[in-house]
């Protein structure tokens, strides 16, 4: 079983689309006529000389998985970061190279999709195994067994926890381990996705009060609207707190992880705004297409903001909250060699 990234998931409406799995890199051209990984590698090397040796036999690497390692018949998975789920499929076709591809699409694999879990009904350590910041790398046996048994509708045990290191290792890709830097990026994109957990298991009211405290870390004053008819505004953040002072911004907040927002909720929200006020949208099940152009067009300035952007922005201003707000989302700082 592999998994192919979606590009931190700006592909995977794509992937699902045109059934596909894909990497970018087209400036190498076709892999067709290679015959081995060093090949690819001194292509890579030819092509971009600037970079250092390391990263280009990591990329390398990467090519010659989707056109040599990977196999019709092998199993794979990608990931919706927005939405949070995994999509499980077979590949059932041989590499292909797209020259006139514009994104990450360039060289590709034709997919069967099969069946999809959500993140939260996978074992700590497989997430963990889940979370490697290539974009192509083999699943460990250990978690590809609890990955089908999830897709045939017959879970497995959850892997103890005392196993989490050694799965953890043992699942570690050759091509990872450059240097510290790697590893750092490693362990940052891991966090990144175990914070998420740690927030969509949150009740709507934390969520609001998180999302307030966030706010408040960034110098504005809140307020959060009372149980019942909000009117299209759980927040109201300002100077002043009272509304009164510019800017003003209206926070609607929907916490159902997966459920997208469409282009109706954000047409109702607008709805109620004033000229001069500024809108957040918050949506822990991110949006629909529909939704996002609704906002682009919108006659005031409307930020949109999935699972991702809401955690980027508390783990940004983190060292600001407030403890009651701390006392939400509880994190530990790691230091690491600069």
């Amino acid at each position: 079983m592999w998994m192919v990234r979606s590009d931190g998931g700006q592909l995977i409406e794509t992937f699902l689309e045109k059934n596909i799995v894909s990497i970018g890199w087209g400036e190498v051209g076709s892999l067709s006529s290679f015959t081995s990984r060093d090949q690819v590698i001194n292509k890579v090397k030819e092509t971009w000389p600037e970079y250092k040796p390391m990263k280009s036999v990591v990329i390398g690497s990467q090519l010659n998985k989707i056109f040599e390692l990977i196999k019709v018949g092998d199993s794979v998975i990608t990931y919706d970061p927005s939405k949070r789920i995994y999509h499980v499929g077979k590949i059932i076709g041989e590499y292909q190279f797209d020259p006139n591809a514009k994104d990450a699409t360039a060289h590709k694999r034709k997919v069967k999709w099969e069946g999809d879990i959500e993140r939260d009904k996978l074992s700590v350590p497989t997430k963990s195994t889940l979370g490697s910041t290539l974009s192509i790398f083999e699943i460990s046996g250990s978690a590809e067994k609890e990955i089908i048994s999830q897709i045939s509708g017959k879970p497995s045990e959850p892997k103890n926890l005392q196993n989490f290191v050694e799965t953890s290792t043992e699942d570690l890709d050759a091509d990872v381990i450059t240097d510290t830097k790697d590893i750092f990026e490693e362990m940052k994109s891991k966090a990144k996705e175990f914070i998420k957990d740690k927030v969509i298991a949150l009740d709507w009211d934390e969520m609001q009060q998180i999302i307030a405290g966030t706010l408040r870390a960034m110098g504005y004053k809140t307020r959060i609207s009372p149980h019942g008819s909000d009117r299209g505004k759980d927040i109201v953040a300002s100077p002043d707190g009272l509304g009164l002072e510019q800017p003003r911004i209206v926070v609607e907040v929907k916490h159902r992880p997966n459920s997208q927002m469409g282009s109706q909720e954000i047409r109702s929200f607008l709805g109620g705004r004033h000229k001069d006020d500024k809108g957040l949208y918050v949506s822990t099940g991110g949006f629909t297409k529909d939704a996002k152009y609704e906002a682009d067009r919108a006659s005031i300035p409307l930020t949109l903001m999935d699972i991702d952007d809401l955690v980027d922005l508390i783990i940004e201003n983190y060292e600001d909250l407030d403890m009651e707000t701390r006392t939400l989302l509880p994190l530990t700082r790691v230091y690491w060699p600069s």
